[in-house]
């Protein structure tokens, strides 16, 4: 998961936890849509600070190239 993807999950959640827009009756029947959009939120935040200590380390890492010279 990438950042992208946990700002996606986090306008969702807070989208199902304000109650901006209203679920089929069938749907909200199944699912709590308060509790999915927190589910939603709290998976966002640990996708992003995933994503950024990903990066994080990844700059981190150098590469030594090795040349050796055959005559």
């Amino acid at each position: 998961m990438g950042i992208g993807l946990g700002i996606v999950l986090l306008v969702l959640g807070l989208i199902l936890v304000t109650d901006a827009v209203q679920l089929p009756q069938a749907i909200e029947n199944a699912i709590n849509g308060q509790a999915l959009g927190w589910i939603f939120i709290i998976v966002s935040v640990i996708a992003i600070g995933l994503s950024l200590a990903m990066n994080r380390q990844r700059n981190k890492t150098t590469h030594v190239e090795e040349r050796r010279d055959y005559r």
